[in-house]
Order: structure tokens, then C-alpha cells, then sequence
């Protein structure tokens, strides 16, 4: 059995690859169940397999979630301590440092522990050095998603894999049969999906909108990973140009990616380094062009200039002139589109889980007969 333990439930990279690794996990017939906080609803509502909630909420202020996080993993741990059907060869599968009650219980039981890692940093400090320290104590293996996160991030001591993302088939599906489309009712339509941070790119992205305002042949969607009353918040003292739609968080983005020109991700690389990009695998798979961080996990999906283009937020100049110059070439946009759709092949999903099953050594002996 594996028993996978993951935090907040949101629409977010880590559930959503939490849920492809359950899911391949599970229908290639190993038992599984899951263990997550009852703050939160995204991507593992539906995962269908045997979910046990612990109590979590997130505070309005850093030091109240703090708390709220600690007093989680108390509760994750007393869950699994309390749980009577986790046999004693269970692997405890970790998604992201944050859930170390799993990984303490794990420990403590004599459990193989197993953390899928996401992150390359948290704040504050302490809490990664805590974080880190608990993963060297209680880990056997660490799973990576890209080659410069394992670089980002080493746990000295302890084995580790890297294993790249992939997407759910039936989404896979869909984007083949997209056909990326220039322009839609005569606009090129700029997509963004990101959380509200201004570490993700958000203000460039209004400042990008702003400088192109006077075409009006060229549109800005924003989709946050936030709901309504988080959107209101963010921007009640932000101006939006008129060439900007901000939608909240929504359970289906293949309408937002089969209708996209262009994706970008402008998180600013001093600042938040994305550990691989999922958005932009999602929408290479629609054969959108994209462009990315110079930085991090992006620079192993996408090559400069065949893809789409890695940029840094903060040169503003270049990335207006790239956009403006892809919404008025639509033969390298289809090029970049051909590109894209080729290169998400490489990520399947029997790759994905072949990786997994290695990592947690599911095919030796011992395991098969568990």
C-alpha cells in the first residue's frame, strides 16, 4: 500500500501532479489512500481512492498560518497513528516537504518514507532548515521534477530521482485535438495562469497589457489560482487596463488553453524559480507557443526560440517587442505551435509512472509480493 499525505488541496502544480501520480499509481493495481487537509478544493476532490481529511486552515496573517500548519501535522499525525488498515510495508509518500507529520509517523512505525518534492525554497528560512532536516532524518528516496530542482534543493544522504511531470490522458486527448488557431475572431489572445503573488509575475503582467494597450487586436487573460474574494482583494488597489480580463480559479482550463495564442509565465526569477512549469506543459499540449523564465524547470521544456521563448520578466522592453512580434507573425507562431505539441509528447504519463515505480521500488521481489 502507499499512503500519499499532501497539505492544501487547491488547483495548484503539486496536487495536480499528486493526483496523475495516484491515479497511474492505482490503476496499475497498487492500493493506495490518501491523507490531506481539510482546508481547501482542487485537484484530489475526485481522485477515488480511500481520503481521510485532517484538520487545517490557513490564517489571514503569516504567524496565525504558521500555527494553523503546525497544529495540522499534529493532527495528520494523529490521524495516521489512529488509522487501523496501514500495513506495516505501507510506503508513506510525502507530497512537498510541508506534510512531515506523514513522514515522522512513517519514521516512527518503521515505514518506508518517500517525498515527491515541488518546492526549491520556503520562508520563512527556519521552517525550510526544519523542513529539510526532517526530510534527512525520515527520508529513503526523493523524487525531483526536473534535473535544476535535484540541484536546488539536495538533501544530503539520502537517494534520489528525478521524474519529470505528465499530464492526465483525457487531457492529453483534448489537446490533440485542438487545432491552435493565430487568432480567434480576429484577436491574439495572451493567456496567464498564476496564483496572486507579485513574485508570480501578476504586476508585469498588467505592465505587458498596459505598454500594448493601443492594439486593440490583442487581449490579456489572467486566470488566478484564487477564488472570487481573493481577485477583488488583490486588485482593489490595482488598476487594470481595459485590454485585461482577471477570472477566478476554475476547475477546467482546456476551453482557456484551445482558445490561447500565447502563454506566458512571468514569475520573476530572483525571487520565485519554477521548479518545472506545468502551465506550460498543459499548453504545449494544444500546441500553444509559450513563453518562459529564463531560469529553473522551463529551461528543461522548452528550447529558446523553438517552443516559444525564455524571457525574464524584467527586461519589460524585449518581452513587449517578443509578444507584439508573435501576434504579428502568425508563420512562426505556427511554427513555435508545431514545436510545442511535438516536444509534450515527450511527457507521458506510462514514463511518469515507470519513474514512480522505480523510485519507490515497487517491481523488486520483496514488493511484488505485498
Amino acid at each position: 500500500m502507499i499512503v500519499f499525505a499532501h497539505l492544501l488541496n487547491d488547483r495548484s502544480g503539486s496536487p495536480k501532479v499528486l493526483a496523475e501520480a495516484i491515479e497511474g499509481l492505482s490503476s496499475a493495481g497498487q492500493p493506495t489512500a490518501l491523507f490531506v487537509g481539510s482546508d481547501g478544493s482542487g485537484c484530489l476532490d475526485d481522485v477515488g481512492v480511500p481520503t481521510t481529511r485532517y484538520w487545517y486552515r490557513r490564517g489571514a496573517h503569516r504567524l496565525t498560518t504558521l500555527f494553523a500548519y503546525v497544529a495540522s501535522q499534529l493532527a495528520l499525525f494523529g490521524k495516521l497513528l489512529l488509522s487501523r488498515g496501514i500495513p506495516k510495508d505501507a510506503i508513506v509518500y510525502a507530497n512537498t516537504l510541508l506534510p512531515f507529520g506523514a513522514a515522522v509517523y512513517g519514521r516512527l512505525t518503521g515505514r518506508k518514507v518517500v517525498y515527491h518534492l515541488h518546492e526549491v525554497s520556503l520562508t520563512p528560512w527556519p521552517l525550510q532548515w526544519f523542513l529539510t532536516t526532517v526530510a534527512r532524518w525520515t527520508a529513503a528516496h526523493l523524487i525531483y521534477v526536473s534535473e535544476f530542482h535535484r540541484h536546488c534543493l539536495p538533501i544530503p544522504g539520502v537517494p534520489a530521482t528525478t521524474v519529470f511531470n505528465a499530464l492526465d490522458p483525457a487531457f492529453v486527448k483534448k489537446g490533440k485535438q485542438a487545432h491552435y488557431r493565430h487568432r480567434r475572431d480576429g484577436a491574439f489572445r495572451v493567456l496567464m495562469l498564476a496564483s496572486l503573488r507579485d513574485y508570480k509575475g501578476i504586476p508585469e503582467f498588467i505592465e505587458l497589457a498596459r505598454r500594448v494597450s493601443e492594439r486593440e487586436d490583442i487581449n490579456f487573460d489572467l486566470i488566478a489560482n484564487d477564488d472570487e474574494e481573493a481577485v477583488v482583494r488583490y486588485f482593489a488597489s490595482r488598476k487594470v487596463p481595459g485590454n485585461v480580463t482577471v477570472h477566478a480559479r476554475t476547475s477546467d482550463l482546456t476551453p482557456w488553453y484551445a482558445k490561447a495564442s500565447l502563454v506566458i509565465n512571468l514569475s520573476r526569477p530572483d525571487q520565485w524559480i519554477e521548479t518545472f512549469g506545468l502551465t506550460l506543459l498543459e499548453a504545449m499540449v494544444f500546441g500553444v507557443p509559450v513563453i518562459a523564465p529564463p531560469v529553473g524547470g522551463p529551461c528543461e521544456l522548452i528550447s529558446d526560440g523553438r517552443e516559444g521563448f525564455l524571457l525574464d520578466c524584467r527586461r519589460m522592453d524585449e518581452l513587449v517587442t517578443r509578444v507584439l512580434g508573435l501576434a504579428d507573425d502568425e508563420p512562426l507562431s505556427r511554427r513555435l505551435s508545431e514545436a510545442a505539441r511535438h516536444r509534450a509528447l515527450n511527457f507521458s504519463r506510462a514514463a511518469f509512472v515507470a519513474g514512480l515505480r522505480e523510485a519507490l521500488e515497487l517491481d523488486t521481489p520483496h514488493r511484488k509480493q505485498s
